[in-house]
């Protein structure tokens, strides 16, 4: 469909064409489409199924607005997704609340982010290696996969991605919404354990926060093209690095130990090991 047309529907709908984002599914492929609608709060996306679409929406609070037939309808995605579409046009998708991706620079500062009082946070420069190496962007998935309170998984969110933060800690799930709605993003919290979590839609990366041999083995099993770990926790090392190798990634590693200026001296953070796999061609 002609920009014409679009910014016509968008004008038919209420919004602005200033506020929304724009995708044409039928150039960057259904997938990027509906990453960039988990993501984002207004996204105008054309040439797309409205039910495709919608049922990649379950779990996201999404409103549908649908142009069918000239006729505009305002639907919730579980009903788009049984519902009859005589010719469907473009697709509105919007979000409860507004948020985007507003990018002022990445690993930021660990007290940008609530968490525990015993600190326990994927600190700056772990976050450093770990985004360059997730490669967050609009039209991608991230699982942060014991996201703790989240950090890694806002930070990829305001890169464009859209994330899902798997935590099994209740408090610790209240505190990634606390942290995505602090910076202005969306992350879907699922609080569970990874084994436990059911049917996610499927990854382009995975962070596993804390090196825990089992949820490794399932991300890696994910289809994911990009695994990250990160462990304070030696052990954990040899067991994460085979388990990639299993499944067809390329391993690579590193082990961070930095000094950082405080008052005048350098103080030494906790080392952290961080392996990254790259799926295999």
């Amino acid at each position: 469909m002609d920009v014409v047309a679009l910014h016509e529907f968008v004008v038919r709908t209420g919004r602005s064409w200033g506020e929304v984002t724009v995708v044409d599914a039928s150039a960057t492929g259904p997938r990027h489409a509906l990453n960039v609608c988990r993501a984002r709060s207004a996204v105008l996306v054309s040439g797309a199924d409205p039910a495709e679409l919608a049922r990649g929406l379950a779990g996201w609070r999404r409103t549908l607005v649908v142009q069918d037939d000239r006729e505009l309808s305002t639907v919730d995605p579980a009903d788009a997704v049984v519902r009859r579409w005589q010719a469907p046009g473009p697709v509105l998708c919007l979000a409860e609340t507004t948020f985007g991706p507003v990018v002022d620079g990445w690993a930021l500062p660990d007290d940008d982010f609530a968490h525990r009082s015993d600190g326990l946070v994927a600190v700056a420069e772990v976050r450093a290696l770990a985004l360059s190496r997730l490669a967050p962007r609009p039209g991608v998935l991230v699982w942060d996969v014991a996201a703790g309170p989240g950090a890694v998984g806002v930070e990829c969110a305001r890169l464009g991605a859209a994330v899902i933060a798997v935590e099994r800690d209740p408090v610790q799930c209240v505190r990634i919404i606390a942290n995505a709605s602090a910076h202005g993003v969306d992350v879907r919290v699922v609080e569970s354990a990874l084994a436990d979590a059911g049917d996610l839609p499927r990854p382009d990366a995975v962070y596993v926060g804390g090196g825990g041999a089992d949820a490794v083995r399932r991300s890696a099993t994910s289809g994911a093209r990009r695994v990250v770990v990160a462990t304070a926790d030696l052990d954990r090392v040899v067991p994460a690095r085979d388990a990639l190798d299993e499944a067809g990634y390329q391993v690579e590693g590193t082990q961070l130990s930095a000094a950082r200026l405080t008052g005048g001296a350098l103080l030494a953070t906790n080392p952290v090991t961080v392996l990254w796999g790259t799926k295999k061609s």
